[in-house]
């Protein structure tokens, strides 16, 4: 296997420039080495004046020059930086991002809002997995408040608004203790542009929320209620008693009684009014605060273009989001159980991170992969018995969005094959079908599957994860399980035959004991 890669995620952002290095083994382990925070606030003049001042352009160059030295020690390969709202809408972005290139040899880019959530909720569902599904996963910075509402773990809804801390202290020339008019013109202020981006809102009383960012991850320490799944979490009812008793200090008065920086003292009122008006507009009880973000989300995809060949444009990943949605709406059509699959399409997509160093398939491949992991079972529909052959048929003449060609061949293969029941051979029409590259394609992707589908046979969802390590010519799969479960070792290996075949490798199943610091 590649050995492990030392990557580096930079977050820019309105109130402070956040630099996180750690060491990726596998797209499973990725162990923090090193974390910094410098309180460079971008924000500042941002967004009432548009433009940076020398100043704060010299204390990022600074702070940029200092990572550089720490990802230097470290011997990062690998590296993204980011810059978000503040760098967005200032007129001399550009002297910016030149200075801090020619000082430290950073390329730092100015991503759009979308981008921005993007890399959120991709750290928030990593972090959380199968845990928990959330409606609602909204990040708070200094300079906007971004919204995204989710229906059955799909995007259905994203909203940036304009409504960050920075932005707002310094439109609102906010200082010191915050009377109650000023508080109360700061509510009107967030509740009037929520009712304009979402006239009817969705009731989320009984839905999951997850708040990100430094604002969030400080108000769940002063109004923290039950946690789920092990996520702490922001009481709403606390959160208003708390607000008020924020908004009556002085900034010296906040930093010694609740113990945070003086920057974060600053804003800390204004992001409990942000978010607790939020909460009334949604009718939420409790928000989760899992206490990842851009950073984060920089981590998956630095790791993901380690372990499965070069990131997906914007392009590319629209088109992987709606073929996804297509995918799952036919699976729904034919009544599948969705959990189950989830399960082994993220089982099927782990494996295939982990052997990208052999196999060499890129992220179309991946994408197949996927798309046959959660039609797997579809052929039940028709009949059980030999659902493998029903769903092949399904998939060839069913009319699945945007899946043509290739890729419904081989995605119809991948369903011919998940369960040992055929085994690739030129006399089925969607593998014959196929030029011989793609037929080798089909073969080391079913064996991702076979394996699979194994791990998840009692449709329990037991298995929370499987590290591999190729060491010569064995492979050894460490498999985390849930207290009680039971392996089936020898099915384990009759499903590992075709894996051990196209590979060349003796499978090995172990039970994994151990238990590694992940990200």
């Amino acid at each position: 296997m590649a050995a492990p890669v030392q990557l580096s995620a930079i977050d820019a952002g309105s109130n402070a420039i956040r630099l996180v290095i750690a060491r990726a083994t596998s797209p499973q382990h990725i162990q923090i080495l090193e974390t910094e925070r410098a309180a460079v606030r971008l924000g500042h003049n941002a967004f009432t004046e548009r433009m940076l001042d020398d100043k704060t352009i010299a204390r990022a160059v600074r702070s940029f020059r200092h990572f550089r030295e720490r990802m230097d020690h470290h011997h990062v390969t690998a590296y993204r930086a980011v810059a978000t709202s503040a760098a967005r809408e200032v007129r001399n972005g550009r002297k910016l991002m030149e200075r801090i290139r020619r000082k430290s040899r950073i390329k730092l880019e100015v991503i759009s809002s979308a981008e921005e959530a993007r890399l959120v909720c991709s750290a928030v569902h990593w972090v959380l997995g199968e845990r928990v599904e959330p409606r609602l996963i909204f990040d708070l910075g200094g300079g906007s408040l971004e919204l995204n509402f989710f229906e059955r773990g799909l995007l259905s809804r994203r909203i940036a608004l304009p409504l960050g801390t920075i932005r707002l202290l310094e439109t609102f020339r906010l200082e010191g203790a915050i009377d109650e008019d000023q508080a109360r013109r700061l509510a009107h202020h967030t509740l009037a542009l929520l009712r304009s981006a979402l006239p009817s809102p969705p009731n989320l009383s009984r839905a999951i929320a997850v708040g990100c960012g430094g604002n969030a991850e400080a108000l769940v320490r002063l109004a923290a209620g039950p946690p789920v799944a092990k996520t702490g979490a922001i009481n709403v009812r606390l959160l208003r008693d708390q607000m008020w008793r924020i908004l009556s200090l002085d900034i010296p008065s906040r930093m010694r009684v609740f113990g945070v920086r003086k920057d974060r003292a600053e804003v800390l009122g204004i992001a409990a009014i942000i978010i607790h008006t939020l909460a009334h507009w949604l009718e939420l009880r409790s928000i989760l605060v899992p206490g990842v973000g851009v950073r984060e989300g920089l981590l998956l995809d630095l790791v993901a273009e380690q372990y499965s060949g070069q990131a997906p444009s914007d392009e590319q990943r629209d088109h992987a989001e709606r073929l996804l949605a297509g995918v799952r709406w036919f699976a729904r059509r034919h009544n599948t159980d969705s959990r189950h699959a989830d399960q082994v399409a993220r089982l099927a997509l782990s494996l295939f991170d982990q052997m990208r160093p052999l196999h060499e398939m890129g992220a179309e491949m991946r994408l197949v992969l996927e798309m046959g992991a959660l039609l797997h079972d579809s052929g039940h529909f028709v009949n059980r018995k030999a659902h493998h052959r029903h769903g092949e048929y399904l998939v060839r003449w069913g009319e699945i969005p945007g899946l043509r060609g290739w890729r419904r061949e081989i995605v119809a293969a991948l369903i011919r094959y998940h369960n040992c029941k055929s085994e690739p051979q030129v006399g089925h029409t969607c593998y014959a079908a196929l030029d011989n590259e793609k037929r080798r394609q089909v073969r080391l992707l079913t064996s991702f599957l076979r394996i699979a589908e194994k791990l998840e046979s009692e449709h329990a969802q037991r298995i929370s994860g499987i590290d591999v390590q190729v060491v010569g010519r064995r492979a050894t799969f460490l498999i985390g399980t849930t207290e009680g479960t039971r392996l089936d070792l020898t099915g384990l290996a009759r499903k590992a035959e075709l894996f051990e075949k196209e590979f060349q490798l003796k499978a090995e199943f172990r039970r994994d004991q151990r238990r590694e610091k992940v990200a």
